[in-house]
C-alpha cells in the first residue's frame, strides 16, 4: 500500500477522534492525527541517529534522532509504538517500548498528538531501505555537538528537547 493511502485517526485538542482520513490527505490539509517517537538506544548507550530517504512524505532528508511515525487508524500508540520502532530498525523480537510522556506538536501547517517512547535495541539494526537513508549510533555528547550542523525535522527537536527536559524533572507538557 502506498503510505499516502493508510488510514488515520484525525483527533481534536484533547485527543479525541473526530474521524478517518488518508495519511496523504491529513498530511495536505494538515488534518490532527497521531504519532510515536521511539528514543532507541543501543547496548552501549548510544542514541540511533539516521537521515530519513529523499522520499518521505514528510520532512524528507532530514535528520531525526527518533524512530517513528503515524499511529494507524483504530491503533494504540503502543500498538504503533512496537510496530514503527521494529519497522524502521529492521528488528524483530524488539522489547515493547517503554511510554514517557505525550503532548501536542503544532508547526507550520502540521500538528500531532505525539507520544514518546524509549526502547533498548540489543539487537542488530538493519533499517528498512524505504524509510532511512544512512544511520549511526552517537553518545548524547556527539549528537549534542551535531544539533547545530544538521537539518533536523522540526518536531523531533522539539520531541529531543521536551525529552531532556523530562528526564531533567521540568516535565514536558506543552
Amino acid at each position: 500500500m502506498n503510505p499516502a493511502d493508510e488510514i488515520l485517526d484525525i483527533v481534536d485538542e484533547n485527543d479525541e477522534v473526530v474521524g478517518q482520513a488518508p495519511r496523504g490527505e491529513a498530511t495536505a490539509r494538515g488534518l490532527r492525527h497521531r504519532c510515536v517517537f521511539i528514543e532507541a538506544r543501543d547496548t552501549a548507550g548510544r542514541l540511533f541517529v539516521h537521515r530519513r530517504t529523499a522520499a518521505k512524505l514528510v520532512f524528507p532528508s532530514h535528520y531525526d534522532m527518533f524512530v517513528g511515525g503515524v499511529v494507524g487508524a483504530g491503533e494504540s500508540y503502543a500498538e504503533a509504538a512496537l510496530r514503527e520502532a521494529g519497522e524502521e530498525l529492521g528488528v524483530v523480537g524488539l522489547p515493547r517500548p517503554t511510554p514517557l510522556f505525550r503532548y501536542l506538536y503544532e508547526g507550520p501547517g502540521h500538528s500531532w498528538w505525539s507520544y514518546v517512547y524509549e526502547v533498548r535495541c540489543e539487537l542488530p539494526v538493519r533499517p528498512q531501505a524505504e524509510e532511512v537513508a544512512w544511520h549511526t549510533f552517537l553518545t548524547d555528547a556527539e549528537l549534542e555537538a551535531q544539533l547545530d550542523g544538521r537539518t533536523w525535522v522540526p518536531d523531533g527537536l522539539e520531541t529531543y528537547h521536551r525529552l531532556r527536559a523530562f528526564r531533567a524533572g521540568g516535565g514536558a507538557a506543552g
